[in-house]
C-alpha cells in the first residue's frame, strides 16, 4: 500500500482536486440559480431545484424496497454459486489419482512450513459444515444471512404493523450485515497465483508439466497461491459515512429542544400534543419522527404534521395502535406527574407537499391518516383569510372514511370554520367534502334517518351530512371527470394498500388518452 500511495501520489492528488473544483463549481452555480433574485421569474416558471430534487429523495421507501430485493436476490445467487463451489471444493479432496485436481488440493496448509493452499478443505475428513462455521467467510456469510433473513421478514407488513418495536429493533440488524461484509472477504477463500509464482511456473507453460513440479531438472514449480485482497470495503465505505454523517446530523437535530404547548385527549384513544422547536420550519402534509426517552432511548415513530404551516406552533395527532403509542398516550393522561420529554427529528417531505400544484385535487384519508390533510385544510383556512391570497388550486374533494363516529370530532372544528370561511368568502364551491362511517349499528342509521332533515349532521354537527358504507369510487372519479374535463387532478391518499389500489385503478380509468383532457395522478403517502 505504501509502495502503491509513492508510486501514484501525483494521480491521487490530481484526481482529488479535479473532482472538489468540479464539485465546487457545481455547488457555486446551483446555489446561484436557486438564490438569486435575477433567476426569480425563471424560478416561477421552473420551479425550485431544491424542491424538486428533495421530492425525489423523499421516494426513499420505494427506493429502499428496491434495493433490499436485490440484495435479497443477489444473497440467494451468491450462496448458491459457493454451494456449488464447496461441493467441488470438497470432491476434489477426496480425489486420490494424482490429476491435477487432486495435487492442488492436497497443498499444504501450514504456512509456517511454506505451505501454500488453494483449496479450503484441509483433509479429506474435513466437512463443508466445519469449514462454514470455522473459516471466516463462511461464519460471516452465515451471520449475515441470518441478519438478513430476520430483517426481511420482520419487515412484512403484518409484523411492521401489529408489532412495530419487533421490526424496530430487527431492522437495525443490518449493522451485524455491514460489519460481516466489510470482513466477509478477509480469509482469502478465493486465492489466486502470487505474481513472484507466475514469473517463475507460469500456468500457460508448466499446467500440463504438474507431474515434474517435484523434479529438480524441471524449469517448472509448485505454484504458490494467496488470497484475494479484501474489496468489499470500496462497495460499502462511501454508504457507511452517508449514513454515519447522516445520523449525526438527526443526533444533532433531535437534540434541540422541544417545548410542549399544549395536550388534548380526543375520542378513540387519539392525542394532541402542539409543541414548538427553534427553527423549525415545514410545509403542508410533511412529517416528523418522535422518541420518548422515557418510553424508549431507540424507539423513533414517524407521524404527518397537522398543523398549518402559518402556525406558530407545529402538532401531530397519535391514535394508540401498539405499545410504544399506548405508553406514550398513557404518559401524558397521568395528570399529576411531570409531562414527558420529547424529541422531535425532521420534517420530511411527502407527496402532500405537492397538493397545490394541481388545479384540482382529490384528498382521501382513512381513519387516523387524516392527519395531512388537516394540514392542507388548515392553511386553505389560513390563506383565505388572507386578502392577497393566490392558490392555482381551484377545487378540493376532501373523502373521510371511518369506523366509528368518535374519530370525526378529531376535526369537528376544521371543518365547521372551514364551512364558515367558504360561506363568508362566497366559494362554498371550492371545498366539497364528503365523511363516511363503515362501522355503524341500527340505532345510529335510525337516528340519522329520522333527523335528516334537519340543517346540521347528527353525527358531526356539520352541514355535510354522512354516508353510511363506503364510497362508490367509480361514481365518484366519473362525476369528477365530468366536472372538470380539461383540468389536471391530483389524487392523494393516507391510507391502507386495498384503498390505494382501488384508487390507482380509477385514475388510469377515468384519465383521458387526450393529454389535453383531464388527467388524474395518483400519490400516496407512505410510513
Amino acid at each position: 500500500m505504501a509502495n502503491w500511495v509513492v508510486n501514484h501520489w501525483f494521480s491521487v492528488l490530481f484526481l482529488v482536486v479535479w473532482l472538489g473544483l468540479n464539485v465546487f463549481l457545481f455547488v457555486d452555480a446551483f446555489l446561484k440559480y436557486e438564490k438569486a433574485d435575477k433567476y426569480y421569474y425563471t424560478r416561477k416558471i421552473l420551479g425550485f431545484c431544491s424542491h424538486t430534487l428533495r421530492k425525489q429523495l423523499d421516494h426513499n421507501l420505494t427506493f429502499h424496497k428496491l434495493v433490499a430485493y436485490m440484495i435479497c436476490l443477489h444473497t440467494a445467487i451468491h450462496i448458491i454459486a459457493h454451494l456449488f463451489n464447496f461441493d467441488r471444493y470438497s470432491r476434489s479432496r477426496q480425489a486420490t489419482n494424482g490429476s491435477l485436481v487432486s495435487i492442488l488440493s492436497s497443498l499444504s496448509h501450514d504456512e509456517k512450513k511454506g505451505g501454500s493452499w488453494l483449496n479450503p478443505i484441509q483433509s479429506r475428513n474435513t466437512t463443508v459444515e466445519y469449514v462454514t462455521f470455522t473459516s471466516i467467510a463462511g461464519l460471516t456469510g452465515v451471520i449475515m444471512t441470518i441478519a438478513l433473513i430476520l430483517m426481511v421478514t420482520s419487515a412484512t407488513e403484518f409484523i411492521r404493523r401489529s408489532y412495530f418495536e419487533v421490526f424496530w429493533y430487527t431492522h437495525h440488524l443490518f449493522i451485524f450485515y455491514i460489519l460481516g461484509l466489510g470482513i466477509h472477504s478477509i480469509g482469502g477463500i478465493v486465492r489466486g497465483q502470487t505474481e513472484e509464482s507466475m514469473n517463475e511456473s507460469h500456468p500457460h507453460k508448466c499446467a500440463e508439466s504438474f507431474e515434474m513440479w517435484d523434479d529438480h531438472e524441471s524449469h517448472c514449480r509448485c505454484p504458490e497461491f494467496e488470497g484475494h485482497p479484501p474489496e468489499s470495503w470500496k462497495w460499502i465505505l462511501a454508504p457507511v459515512i452517508l449514513y454515519i454523517c447522516e445520523r449525526i446530523l438527526r443526533f444533532y437535530r433531535s437534540q434541540q429542544k422541544v417545548v410542549i404547548t399544549k395536550v388534548v385527549m380526543h375520542p378513540s384513544k387519539v392525542l394532541e400534543l402542539q409543541m414548538n422547536k427553534r427553527g423549525f420550519s415545514m410545509e403542508v402534509g410533511q412529517y416528523i419522527f418522535v422518541n420518548c426517552p422515557s418510553i424508549s432511548l431507540l424507539e423513533w415513530h414517524p407521524f404527518t404534521l397537522t398543523s398549518a404551516p402559518e402556525e406558530d406552533f407545529f402538532s401531530i395527532h397519535i391514535r394508540a395502535a401498539g405499545d410504544w403509542t399506548e405508553n406514550l398516550i398513557r404518559a401524558f393522561e397521568q395528570q399529576y406527574s411531570p409531562i414527558p420529554r420529547i424529541e422531535v427529528d425532521g420534517p420530511f417531505g411527502t407527496a402532500s407537499e405537492d397538493v397545490f400544484q394541481y388545479e384540482v385535487a382529490v384528498l382521501v384519508g382513512a381513519g387516523i391518516g387524516v392527519t395531512p390533510f388537516a394540514s392542507i385544510l388548515k392553511s386553505i383556512w389560513y390563506k383565505f383569510q388572507c386578502a392577497d391570497h393566490n392558490l392555482k388550486t381551484k377545487k378540493i374533494y376532501f373523502y373521510w372514511i371511518c369506523r366509528e363516529t368518535g374519530a370525526f370530532s378529531w376535526f369537528n372544528n376544521l371543518l365547521t370554520s372551514l364551512e364558515q370561511e367558504m360561506e363568508e368568502l362566497g366559494k362554498v364551491g371550492f371545498l366539497n367534502y364528503h365523511l363516511f362511517l363503515t362501522g355503524w349499528d341500527s340505532n345510529i342509521v335510525g337516528h340519522a334517518a329520522l333527523n335528516f332533515h334537519k340543517a346540521t349532521d347528527i353525527v358531526t354537527g356539520l352541514k355535510q351530512k354522512t354516508s353510511f358504507g363506503r364510497p362508490m369510487w367509480d361514481n365518484e372519479f366519473s362525476t369528477i371527470a365530468t366536472s372538470h374535463p380539461k383540468s389536471v387532478v391530483g389524487v392523494f391518499l393516507c391510507g391502507p394498500p386495498t384503498l390505494a389500489k382501488s384508487l390507482r385503478k380509477c385514475c388510469h380509468r377515468y384519465s383521458s388518452l387526450d393529454p389535453r383532457k383531464v388527467q388524474f395522478y395518483f400519490n400516496k403517502e407512505n410510513f
